[in-house]
């Protein structure tokens, strides 16, 4: 395989905003630089860049995405500032085969929610309870590796309904302290791309430091990968009722 070209983009808002106060503390360089970071240490072969809603064009230009594998996503309170354009892009690029991770309340951005076509909306908690996420099919290429369960000891709590579409593959389940369960690692397709989206991953706590959800990224980006494939978007065709003859 060629070496893969991963970029990933946080909005940044939580980072120049300190909020929460301390944030800085367990993600010094960044929500996007933890997970850039745990990318690095587990696919030490793969290149790996880093965007922000500030940056022009949000850090995604077309020539970034032309020379993207695979696209990490993370956003939160400003989904709305995202231009258009730049959803546009991406979503050609996703249709044409690049892959997409989607994380945490990434749920809710333009591009996930186009890429979907429903509200992607889901019933939430923050009260720093565990989560326990349950494997439910060991067979997964994202699953390789990680245990059953894996345990955060403070998390965010999403629970159901999550209105997304019946998901291509339904990998992982979570259960958190309150009572409440949540299809926290899904698949789709979407024209030649992968999508692979994963709840965990709060800002207020330190959950891209665990190795757990840094081999599960990584699992994720690797099964989402498809270079060198022709990074163009199915179309319409017409041909002639005997084109086979002419082959």
């Amino acid at each position: 395989m060629s070496k893969l070209r991963i970029t990933v983009w946080n909005e940044g808002v939580h980072e120049s905003t300190q909020d929460p106060a301390g944030m800085d503390e367990y993600y010094p360089d960044g929500i996007h630089g933890a997970i850039a970071s745990g990318i690095r240490e587990q696919l030490p072969d793969a290149t790996v860049r880093t965007a922000l809603l500030s940056d022009p064009e949000h850090g995604l230009p077309e020539e970034v995405l032309a020379d993207t594998d695979v696209l990490l996503w993370w956003g939160h309170k400003a989904h709305g500032q995202v231009d258009d354009a730049v959803v546009d892009r991406v979503q050609r690029h996703v249709l044409g085969g690049m892959g997409l991770l989607v994380l945490h309340s990434g749920h809710f951005s333009k591009i996930f929610t186009r890429l979907l076509g429903t509200t992607c909306s889901l019933s939430w908690r923050n009260a720093a309870e565990r989560e326990v996420v349950w494997t439910v099919d060991p067979t997964h290429p994202i699953a390789e590796g990680i245990p059953n369960p894996l345990v955060i000891p403070e998390q965010e709590t999403y629970g159901e309904f999550f209105d997304i579409p019946a998901p291509d593959e339904l990998i992982f389940i979570s259960s958190f302290t309150g009572g409440e369960v949540f299809r926290s690692g899904v698949t789709f397709n979407r024209g030649k791309g992968r999508i692979f989206y994963f709840s965990p991953g709060d800002e207020r706590y330190p959950v891209y430091n665990q190795p757990e959800i840094r081999r599960v990224l990584a699992n994720g980006i690797t099964w989402a990968a498809r270079p060198g494939v022709d990074r163009t978007i199915p179309e319409v065709s017409n041909p002639p009722r005997d084109w086979y003859l002419e082959s």
